[in-house]
């Protein structure tokens, strides 16, 4: 079956549904999703939306936080152009219904988290990303020139190679015509041929045996262009949210929104001490890489499976108004936020890196824009300023629908495209080969390329990758595609990107800190501290 369709977008976050409302207006919209559209990254998003709105602070202290979370590593045009946009973005957004908390004189109750010198986090309680979530599900269900498609799988990205040509990453002139897209439920493969497609596939979170993304975070996205010989840049800083949960098996993990921090709570070790003050200036409230790392040596130093943030000095009624669903969870576990001390653990989180972009989310493949988590803009550097994800996604959904749009008229449909090729293929996957080639994969990144790293380490995770590498592409020819043989496929190829990109950065600069190269991370007006 062959379908065509103006615009292609594969994934449904805050980026993926912003670009399909705005790109209906131009055209044809076909949109993907794995599972129900209402099931991303974003909606596990709970601090809230970065936004210069009110004075004292403005565009510059903006810029500057993050640049310095960036370890100047940024990109400073693309954060001062996300920083400027992003006020008239966030008036989009409340016009399409999302609505963020405001203070009794109407102004938005601005919160502040680590990192950011100024309150201007704007959140809805502590389930900002749901929020946003259901109000562009509801828009994007009932927008007439939106076709959804929930459970299908985009499983490769159709290029001239698909026509015999030779495509490599040195060719200048890749173009992509659209997917190749598996029915999850029938596990069919259809191909979508498509003028501009849009990947907004989220993040890679699953890599890691710790993580606060939901199960379908595989970096889908990023190893299709992989594959297809697209530019993949910066795999190496991912980010550790500090603080999750401490809930052995529970995946994803719940994540403790920064905003807590930012409201007053302060992280101890067991023996009851403040420990960031040792490690940073800022104590609690250090940029989310300087934190992990300080969770991390405590942990290793004592033999702790966790530390303790503690909101138990912090007046109870704002805390449980302000935090509401992170009392109910903890609750569950008979934990009284107002009384006890949380128990948390570092969590892999976010993605700094991915597939490279220019300043209106295309890809180095022509025709190929990437959105959100799984695009490499610049914005982040070395480390992201929290709450700078939503805010990037939504400025650059806008810039790429900007751009596909005015240029939607003069691209055709590729004609003569191949069928998806099933030759060879005999069997369904053994689920049991699958499952534990996706555990291993999880235990080589966790124990080999977490917060602290070295060359020992990388050497050794790279050989044992290997090794599933083989297995499951061997696997791969011979079975009926599924769902879950296709995310093993992924995570293995951006699992790869990550040691390879990490083994070749020989310094410790913001989320990639390697004992081999310690260096010092400096700090604005305090000689840097060694870990």
């Amino acid at each position: 079956m062959v379908k065509n369709t103006d615009f292609l977008v594969v994934g449904s976050g805050i980026a993926g549904l912003s670009f399909a409302l705005k790109a209906a207006e131009k055209g044809r919209v076909c949109l993907a999703s794995k599972v129900s559209i209402d099931e991303t990254n974003t909606k596990y998003a709970q601090g809230g939306i970065a936004s210069v709105m009110y004075e004292p602070d403005s565009f510059e202290k903006h810029i500057k936080d993050t640049l310095i979370a960036g370890r100047g590593f940024s990109d400073e045009d693309v954060v001062r152009m996300v920083v400027s946009e992003s006020p008239d973005r966030i008036n989009e957004l409340v016009s399409m219904g999302v609505v963020f908390d405001r203070n009794s004189d109407g102004k938005y109750d601005l919160a502040r988290e680590g990192g950011h010198t100024e309150h201007r986090i704007l959140h809805h309680k502590d389930n900002t990303g749901e929020i946003i979530q259901e109000t562009l599900s509801d828009k994007v269900r009932n927008h007439p020139n939106i076709d959804i498609y929930e459970h299908h799988f985009a499983v490769d990205l159709i290029t001239q190679h698909h026509f015999g040509e030779e495509v490599n990453r040195r060719r200048e002139d890749i173009r992509c015509y659209g997917a190749y897209v598996l029915d999850t439920e029938s596990n069919k493969v259809f191909t979508v041929l498509s003028k501009i497609t849009v990947l907004a596939t989220g993040g890679i979170g699953n890599l890691y045996q710790t993580t606060t993304n939901p199960v379908i975070a595989t970096g889908d996205g990023i190893a299709m262009v992989y594959r297809a010989k697209g530019i993949i840049e910066n795999m190496e800083f991912i980010q550790f949210h500090p603080t999750s949960l401490y809930a052995p098996g529970e995946r994803p993990s719940f994540l403790i929104t920064e905003a807590l921090r930012g409201f007053g709570a302060v992280l101890k070790n067991n023996d009851g001490e403040q420990f960031m003050d040792r490690y940073d200036e800022r104590g609690s409230l250090a940029p989310r890489d300087v934190v992990a790392r300080a969770i991390d040596t405590e942990m290793k130093t004592r033999g702790d499976d966790y530390v303790l943030l503690d909101c138990t000095h912090l007046n109870k009624n704002e805390l449980l108004e302000h935090f509401p669903n992170i009392a109910r969870k903890c609750s569950s576990m008979d934990i009284d936020i107002t009384k006890d001390p949380i128990p948390v653990v570092p969590a892999a989180h976010y993605l700094c890196g991915g597939v490279k972009v220019d300043t209106y989310g295309e890809s180095t493949i022509h025709n190929l824009y990437t959105v959100g988590e799984a695009s490499s803009t610049g914005l982040h550097g070395a480390n992201r300023l929290a709450s700078n994800s939503l805010m990037e996604a939504v400025v650059y959904a806008h810039r790429a629908a900007l751009s596909s749009s005015e240029r939607i008229n003069d691209i055709e449909f590729q004609p003569s495209v191949p069928e998806w090729n099933t030759k060879g293929t005999s069997h369904p996957e053994e689920m049991v080969l699958v499952t534990q080639n996706y555990k291993e994969v999880q235990m080589i990144l966790s124990n080999y390329v977490g917060i602290v790293r070295s060359d020992l380490r990388l050497a050794r995770a790279l050989r044992r990758l290997e090794i599933i590498y083989r297995e499951t592409e061997e696997l791969y020819k011979k079975s009926f595609l599924s769902r879950r043989l296709c995310e093993l496929r992924n995570l293995i190829n951006v699992g790869y990107l990550v040691i390879k990109m990490a083994s070749e950065r020989h310094e410790s600069l913001g989320l990639h800190y390697t004992i081999d190269y310690p260096g010092k991370d400096e700090l604005p007006g305090k000689e840097g501290v060694e870990f």
